[in-house]
């Protein structure tokens, strides 16, 4: 069997070549669909925030939005007279986009897990997470992020 970090790698880059040519088809560029997928169920964040959750840098997150902005999927305002943070709002066509693109991931889920029974589904999504935890936990020890 391959390493884990070799079997991860391919999933991830399988997945994501995937999603993106779904995503290309809505006219949606590289990092924009992760960001819809946040702001999906997490209407109102603050730029921080949502370059956390996507693992990305806020100066990526900065022009993945800038380009969302332009092609009108959200807008960024300022809140509570907070100068100093944007917190970013779908527009209805970024919804209607969102909404697409939460179609997309519903299906890849489900034809990447139809083997699974929903038991064996939960060990592999629990396990992910403890992936994640422990790489949260290197990336915190090595001050790689």
């Amino acid at each position: 069997m391959e390493s884990l970090h070799y079997l991860l790698m391919k999933a991830h880059a399988m997945m994501q070549r995937c999603i993106f040519a779904e995503a290309q088809k809505i006219g949606l560029s590289s990092g924009q669909p992760k960001v819809l997928d946040y702001l999906y169920s997490h209407e109102g964040s603050d730029q921080k925030t949502i370059a956390a959750y996507c693992e990305i840098e806020p100066a990526t997150l900065a022009s993945i939005l800038l380009r969302m902005e332009q092609k009108q999927l959200i807008e960024r305002r300022q809140e509570h007279g907070n100068r100093r943070s944007l917190f970013v709002y779908l527009t209805q066509t970024g919804r209607m986009a969102a909404d697409k693109m939460h179609t997309i991931f519903e299906a890849y889920d489900r034809q990447v897990s139809e083997t699974m029974d929903s038991g064996d589904l939960e060990t592999v999504k629990g396990l992910l997470t403890e992936v994640c935890n422990n790489l949260e936990s290197v990336v915190g020890k090595n001050g790689t992020k």
